[in-house]
């Protein structure tokens, strides 16, 4: 479902009898996750970077701007070519994009595993397939396009933990692919819940998942988000 104009404009019918659906099938944030079993190495290093796609992205992005070691973030395009890469050509569909948000974190002060933890935990629903919640597409699903061998087996292995455990009703859908070259999304989509709280979109879908963050993951909330800086795309 395309979400078109400068501001956003949500083209779905938000009635109380969506709202009522998506409560009923367990809006995300609803369980906080266990921790992946598989150890992590000791952190020599202050800077690293991931790509994470669940959906649309103003609400991933909304999501990891509030966690305490994220150091930056930029909603984005991965998994097709860099022409194609801008919103109105991947709403269609037919690129092989996903909507993503590319982020920046010091490992040391948060670790790959508990960026995933959030993300299953809070950013999406991890068993929904081409689709979150009112928008539905190829360019909704959900990936990790992982950048190191090691993100690759720690996200492998979360996926198989999760499922072994049962935790969803349904498995587990993301997909794990080495990153296909992330692509910055325009300025007007950058940082787009926190400039636009009142959104109805934002209100209905991503603020309950930032509420869900706080609640869950006290101690890795950070209350100032992480903005991303105002650029032109980088094409």
């Amino acid at each position: 479902m395309k979400r078109t104009g400068y501001f956003g404009t949500v083209l779905v019918a938000m009635t109380a009898f969506s709202v009522a659906c998506h409560a009923a099938q367990g809006e995300p944030g609803s369980v906080r996750l266990p921790a992946p079993a598989m150890p992590e190495p000791g952190q020599m290093t202050h800077h690293a970077s991931a790509v994470f796609a669940g959906g649309c992205f103003w609400g991933v992005q909304s999501v990891f701007q509030h966690v305490r070691g994220v150091t930056a973030t930029r909603a984005g395009f991965d998994g097709g070519a860099r022409d194609t890469a801008d919103y109105e050509t991947v709403s269609g569909g037919e690129t092989g994009h996903a909507e993503s948000v590319e982020i920046d974190y010091d490992p040391t002060q948060v670790t790959y595993g508990t960026l995933l933890r959030i993300f299953f935990s809070v950013a999406l629903d991890p068993t929904q397939v081409n689709r979150q919640f009112p928008d539905d597409g190829t360019q909704y699903r959900s990936v990790l396009y992982t950048r190191t061998a090691e993100q690759a087996v720690e996200a492998r292995g979360y996926i198989a933990q999760l499922d072994a455990a049962r935790v969803f009703a349904h498995p587990i859908a993301t997909r794990v692919t080495p990153d296909m070259g992330f692509y910055p999304a325009e300025a007007e989509h950058q940082n787009f819940a926190a400039r636009y709280p009142d959104h109805p979109y934002i209100a209905m879908y991503d603020e309950p998942r930032i509420k869900a963050l706080q609640a869950l993951f006290a101690s890795s909330w950070r209350a100032q988000p992480v903005l991303a800086l105002a650029y032109d795309g980088g094409r």
